[in-house]
């Protein structure tokens, strides 16, 4: 059985911040096209909730330089003390994203590559989440796999869990939480590989 238990994850990252940040810094900033797509649904200077913000680089440091009001949560409390560190005038909590607690609701919701290490079942159960964060016309961009199922991966070769859900589920717990699909690409060779939903809320 594939080992997806919360504590196994953050252990990891927690254990890796460091190494982690210093490769990530290394890798191209292949997300960037697809943060531009997202930010033409949100206003000038929105709110933004970063789901799995890691240390803050370079999705949320390219989001404040855009004037975005951005809060970061993340499990690692060594990513969120990193992201003080870079970005003390914004907003960082150590926080598990299956139970974010009620903030006031943001312009856009951004879960990329953190998403796809919940449990099908608890990815299911963050669309009640994300809709309860949406203000009006919100934004939200997510990455997942292509298909549905479970994958183990490795990260400095310790083993990393990943799931996802079918396409067809995501479009049906998109459509039950009030989001329309805006665009999706599944493996898009300029971004990686990464299957992207893009979406935004309309109403409950």
């Amino acid at each position: 059985m594939p080992d997806h238990s919360a504590n196994q994850i953050i252990d990891l990252y927690e254990r890796l911040a460091s190494k982690w940040e210093a490769d990530r810094r290394r890798t191209a900033f292949a997300e960037r096209e697809w943060l531009d797509r997202w930010i033409a649904f949100m206003p000038p200077q929105g709110r933004v909730l970063d789901v799995g913000c890691g240390f803050g680089w370079p999705i949320a440091d390219y989001l404040i330089s855009r004037g975005f009001a951005v809060t970061g949560i993340d499990s690692s409390p060594a990513m969120i003390a990193r992201c003080r560190e870079l970005h003390p005038e914004h907003s960082w909590h150590v926080e598990d994203m299956r139970a974010l607690s009620s903030r006031a609701p943001f312009n856009g919701i951004i879960a990329w590559d953190s998403f796809f290490h919940l449990s099908g079942n608890d990815q299911r159960s963050m669309f009640p989440v994300f809709q309860k964060l949406a203000a009006s016309h919100c934004a939200l961009l997510f990455s997942s796999g292509p298909v549905e199922g479970e994958a183990v991966g490795q990260l400095y070769g310790e083993p990393l869990y990943h799931a996802s859900l079918a396409p067809e589920t995501y479009r049906a717990l998109l459509k039950a939480t009030g989001f329309t699909i805006r665009e999706h690409c599944a493996e898009d060779p300029a971004c990686g590989g990464h299957t992207v939903w893009l979406a935004q809320f309309e109403s409950a």
